[in-house]
């Protein structure tokens, strides 16, 4: 018993030598695991491939000319900088070019206004940059990277979008590749070439810090935290692969300066609007006539829509497109032409780019239910402001209901109505307590309360009446030319 035991003991201990000599044959034999690294990009051949492409942009104004103690005062500081990065003083700082040699006083002289950045567009001379670094120059300059400059001669302009095409006379240019901004990702490297403070052909870099930010009305701003100073306005935002994806814009800054903020145009958007500039010099623009905002998630839920998507009308433009149409303030626009309306400022956008004259369908929520209804898209153009009167009598009506709330409430005149554009509606004459609290005020236009309209203070009174005092409820009013919801909730 005891042999055996030995025995089996003993075949084990040499299984086991096998097992360890293999183990330690298989780790001489296997290749050394490889730890994965990741190298930052290399951002040198982008520069030299798409940096010929990038110009710097001076604009001028022609002003009569001054005394000689007439020109920009800087401190010794701002001197000593533009004389070591510019290797001559500035005109008008000591040992600069003065009057001396310039114009008579009196006579027109072209004074700088201001610097900023463009881009390539195509080999025959177009330039694609921002509206704002052209607007208000007498003349334009173009200077590309082997130094030559041009005076450009400004194509058109386009505030609304930011977006500006010039022609300068010269062929055989580099022309940008334009890239497709729906493959951007969040977290994506991207490059910026620009002249910020004049310092022309300055490289910086970062990566996509958010897309589609509503910062504008028709254009949703591609955020980045890549280094974007004055200057760089107009110049490109370009992806790993060379092409161009937005166009350096705007930044967010309490100092005037780089503070990780920046925002671009997309570049899809703006060749669109390059395109029409072109072509016509302006931009043709669909319009309907509505003022809208972003509805909240409590209104959302007070009146029955649920979730906070679409656009909230606020005011209809009288014998405006919408108004024809019977689109009426505090509808919900959540479709237009059959694309979904998620946020407010997708409104602005789809129906900018529709082809004025053309039909198209509106779905509203109104009430708790939606609706269809068809609009025929108007050409956009500036849009004279309204008089609102401020002298409007004053017939107040007490009313129990609406003093419990702390309101003062008066029917509106028949002039009220035809000046407002109203069928009905009641006149807040006094505020004060859970109203007061609410937002509301005194001239105040209450439309409807919990969803249902009121024509005048007999039906103001029914309806106030009948709610559940306990539970919030909206109120839909109209404050001069804009409409709003609100919520009155109850004294905890």
């Amino acid at each position: 018993m005891i042999a055996m035991d030995t025995g089996i003991l003993l075949r084990a201990r040499r299984m086991m030598l096998g097992l360890l000599l293999a183990g330690i044959a298989w780790t001489w034999a296997a290749p050394p695991v490889q730890a994965q690294t990741t190298s930052l990009p290399d951002f040198a051949e982008l520069a030299e491939r798409v940096g010929p492409s990038v110009v710097n942009i001076r604009t001028t104004e022609r002003r009569a000319s001054g005394p000689a103690t007439a020109g920009p005062q800087m401190d010794e500081d701002m001197q000593e900088f533009f004389r070591r990065f510019f290797g001559v003083p500035l005109p008008g700082t000591p040992g600069g070019p003065g009057p001396r040699g310039g114009p008579r006083q009196g006579q027109p002289e072209e004074t700088p206004r201001g610097v900023g950045s463009g881009f390539v567009i195509s080999g025959d001379g177009f330039v694609m940059t921002n509206a704002h670094v052209v607007e208000g120059a007498d003349e334009v300059y173009v200077t590309l990277t082997d130094k030559r400059e041009f005076k450009a001669r400004i194509i058109g302009s386009d505030r609304r979008t930011d977006v500006a095409v010039v022609k300068i006379d010269a062929t055989g240019l580099p022309a940008v590749r334009v890239g497709d901004v729906n493959r951007l990702r969040v977290g994506e490297w991207v490059m910026a070439i620009g002249s910020p403070f004049g310092l022309e052909n300055t490289v910086t870099a970062g990566i996509v810090s958010a897309k589609a930010r509503d910062t504008g009305d028709y254009l949703p701003f591609i955020q980045t935290d890549v280094a974007i100073n004055p200057g760089n306005s107009g110049g490109p935002l370009i992806n790993l692969r060379g092409e161009v994806v937005g166009i350096n814009s705007q930044i967010y800054s309490r100092s005037g300066g780089f503070m990780g903020i920046s925002f671009a145009i997309p570049i899809d958007e703006a060749m669109r609007v390059a395109d029409q500039l072109r072509t016509t010099g302006r931009v043709i623009r669909g319009r309907i006539g509505v003022q809208i905002d972003q509805i909240t998630k409590d209104v959302a839920e007070s009146i029955g829509l649920g979730q906070p998507t679409g656009a909230l009308v606020r005011s209809v433009e009288a014998n405006g497109p919408a108004a024809k149409a019977g689109i009426e303030a505090g509808d919900i626009i959540t479709r237009f032409d059959g694309r979904v309306i998620d946020k407010a400022g997708e409104l602005p956008r789809i129906v900018g780019n529709t082809k004025p004259g053309s039909k198209a369908t509106v779905q509203v929520f109104r009430r708790g239910s939606y609706r269809d209804l068809s609009v025929v898209v108007g050409e956009f153009e500036p849009e004279p402001p309204r008089r609102v009167s401020s002298a409007e009598p004053r017939s107040s009506t007490p009313s129990g209901a609406a003093q419990s709330l702390g309101l003062t409430v008066a029917n509106l005149s028949e002039a009220q109505k035809t000046e407002f554009g109203l069928k009905g509606g009641v006149r807040i004459e006094a505020v004060d307590g859970p109203a007061a609290r609410a937002g509301l005020r005194e001239g105040d236009i209450i439309l409807a309360i919990a969803n249902t309209e009121v024509a005048d203070v007999r039906q103001f009174e029914a309806v106030v009446t009948k709610l559940d005092k306990a539970r919030p409820f909206n109120v839909f009013f109209r404050r001069g030319e804009w409409a709003h919801y609100t919520m009155i909730r109850p004294a905890r």
